[in-house]
């Protein structure tokens, strides 16, 4: 009895995401929290590498403003800096920025810190003797640069990234919290909707929700654990 009961209950669940244009909403928020992702990842990519270039130079200051940035963003939880950008910036300087533009920018800051430190890494992680070998073949300083250390760097930072990138993905579900209209906040619309004629539509759009992120992500996880293992293969 007891059963049956809770089995027509996850029925009526799963039977609101076919009500009107629920699932398609929910699609529609799974683009919006994918375009936010592919945005603001392209953008960490670039200044992360130069971040992380310039973590490695020989210069004290810098290197002081450069830890002091890494530890900044790592320290400080993803929501309060985005509680930051959408209010602070207002009530500070005045001006207002949406939503989705408040992710972008905490989203790249924050992904610049982490891919810098990731390519900061993998470039002091190059052997001494990789440098000396191509000095001794007569390599400029240029060209051991291009032609040795950044294919290896670029060889160690794929899976890295890629772990990086999916972190990223999971993190844009934050985005509701200043009013961005993903995938998130599409289902508690669904849910709020429904409250009354549906009550149990929480256990269905959240259900749906996770195996949205999860198809998102699995592929990225999978092809990050292939390229490390087969790395590893090759160099034993």
């Amino acid at each position: 009895m007891v059963s049956s009961a809770l089995s027509d209950a996850v029925a009526g669940a799963f039977r609101v995401l076919f009500l009107g244009r629920n699932f398609v909403r929910l699609l529609e928020g799974l683009l919006v929290t994918i375009r936010i992702a592919a945005v603001s990842v392209a953008l960490s990519l670039v200044s992360g590498v130069f971040f992380g270039m310039l973590m490695t130079v020989k210069n004290k200051p810098l290197h002081v403003m450069c830890k002091i940035y890494l530890e900044f963003m790592r320290i400080m939880p993803q929501l309060v800096l985005l509680f930051l950008a959408y209010f602070g910036l207002t009530r500070t300087f005045g001006f207002h920025i949406s939503g989705e533009t408040s992710v972008l920018l905490v989203f790249t800051l924050w992904g610049t810190a982490e891919m810098g430190d990731l390519v900061r890494g993998a470039l002091e992680s190059i052997p001494q003797h990789q440098y000396e070998s191509g000095r001794a073949l007569g390599l400029t300083e240029r060209q051991i640069f291009f032609f040795i250390v950044i294919p290896q760097t670029v060889r160690r930072l794929v899976p890295l990234s890629m772990n990086l990138i999916t972190r990223m993905i999971k993190t844009t579900s934050l985005a509701v919290f200043v009013g961005v209209v993903e995938v998130v906040k599409v289902g508690q619309q669904i849910i709020e909707a429904s409250r009354l004629t549906v009550p149990t539509a929480s256990i269905a759009i959240y259900a749906v929700i996770f195996f949205m992120y999860f198809l998102v992500c699995w592929p990225l996880s999978m092809a990050a654990g292939y390229i490390e293992k087969r790395q590893k293969a090759q160099e034993a």
